[in-house]
């Protein structure tokens, strides 16, 4: 548990409080790059952070990420021409570079330099790895991070996106949190097809659990039998990324927990493949909903919270089958990410962590809240340099799935696999839930 104000530190994020300071010092998400477009395409609104803005890419390409209310009258820069090397608002037709300083005032005498001392909010936005990203620090931004999909070719990654309706931590720590796997996402018959959920005869894992330079990783054990041992590997790195377990054909998902603001979260999957392309259904699934593992999307709507929001949701109940639930799955509930969905959504927008009760299988959840409380302590009090922002290449890490003889160190038969050092899966026999 936690107390009151430890909760309130760890998840709110607006402008000013210390896990929000934190989260600024990162490059974060905002849209896969085709969602955006190309040069001269049409601004979009979105959320990051508590703070509404708008984001478009000049005629050069270059990304602008500004705040969306215009700073002559305050009308929102969403309806602005994008054109010509900048964003005109619609109102008086002042437009701003993608840098936010005013280059043309066209209701102003031609002689007057007052479109010089004009800049809009602006935050800095690049493209890397097929993704818009964002800082919304002061200051000049770090190094993009690293992670090894970045430079893996289009084909051999793929995004899809959902937006849920409670705080970013509670959805991370589903995340971390190994022992829901064969309840929240189990089938009722062992002998069953994996299509309609997993199965494990021992349901309560044993975790070691690792801080790391990047945040920290645990090894979830089962027993399989008497000389084996059923091996899952996760990471959590700052801020809001997490890599779980990998697929027995070697592709390697993760989530990005966006915080939208403290009550809406964007949640990325993002998977990628060393060798193989990946599905065209699964390699952008939020276009036509195909390969999307939220299922089919509601249309987009006006304003910031208007996209990648499931059909099935907390107003039906996320479509529970309770047929299913009796006679095929532990829910009832249709796909493993409405299941994560409904579970950390009914624990309301922001959950009160001062009256829960952990248990030893909490103690990834334990470590990795006590990272984030300590690295926003420290930068808050102290000026520290949160972990990561100065070294992007510690984000070069994969998760793991085996099984190992009984007795042998995950860790040391993994090592290289799960530092990105070597192309091949470690050598052990892969095991997939049954």
């Amino acid at each position: 548990m936690l107390s009151t104000a430890d909760n309130e530190m760890l998840t709110q994020v607006g402008k000013g409080t210390p896990m929000g300071e934190l989260m600024r010092r990162y490059w974060l998400p905002v849209m896969p790059v085709k969602e955006l477009g190309g040069p001269d395409c049409d601004p979009q609104r979105f959320r990051l952070l508590g703070e509404d803005l708008v984001i478009f890419r000049d005629s050069n390409g270059d990304v602008g990420v500004f705040s969306e209310t215009c700073p002559h009258r305050g009308v929102s820069l969403f309806y602005g021409r994008n054109e010509q090397g900048g964003l005109r608002c619609v109102y008086h037709g002042w437009k701003y570079d993608v840098t936010g300083q005013c280059i043309d005032m066209p209701n102003e005498p031609g002689e007057s330099n007052f479109k010089d001392k004009i800049r809009a909010w602006a935050y800095r936005g690049a493209v890397h790895g097929g993704v818009v990203w964002a800082y919304l620090g002061e200051g000049e931004p770090p190094g993009l991070p690293d992670f090894e999909w970045t430079a893996m070719p289009e084909e051999q990654r793929s995004f899809a996106l959902g937006q849920r309706a409670c705080n970013w931590m509670q959805g991370l720590e589903g995340d971390i949190d190994t022992s829901h796997l064969f309840f929240l996402h189990g089938r009722l018959d062992p002998d069953g097809s994996g299509n309609i959920g997993v199965w494990h005869d021992d349901k309560h894992p044993t975790l070691e659990v690792v801080p790391t330079k990047y945040g920290v990783v645990y090894g979830a054990n089962r027993e399989e039998n008497e000389e084996t041992t059923y091996w899952r590997i996760t990471q959590f790195l700052f801020p809001i990324f997490t890599f779980f377990p990998a697929a027995p054909d070697g592709t390697v998902p993760g989530h990005i927990w966006v915080p939208m603001d403290d009550h809406h979260t964007m949640v990325w999957t993002v998977s990628w493949h060393l060798k193989k392309n990946m599905a065209d259904s699964a390699r952008f699934g939020t276009l036509a909903n195909a390969g999307n593992p939220a299922g089919e999307l509601l249309p987009d709507t006006a304003g910031p919270l208007g996209r990648f929001r499931p059909r099935a949701n907390k107003s039906n109940d996320y479509e529970i089958n309770r047929e299913a639930q009796r006679t095929e799955t532990f829910t009832g509930i249709s796909t493993v990410f409405l299941q994560d969905q409904a579970v950390t959504e009914s624990m309301g927008p922001v959950q009160n962590r001062s009256i829960e009760h952990l248990g030893r299988s909490d103690g990834m959840i334990i470590q990795v809240r006590r990272r984030l409380l300590n690295a926003a302590k420290a930068l808050h009090y102290d000026n520290v340099t949160p972990p990561c922002v100065e070294n992007p290449e510690w984000y070069r890490v994969r998760s793991a799935i085996g099984t190992l003889p009984k007795g042998a160190s995950w860790y040391e038969h993994m090592h290289d696999w799960l530092y990105a050092k070597v192309d091949e899966p470690p050598s052990l026999e892969l095991a997939i839930p049954r």
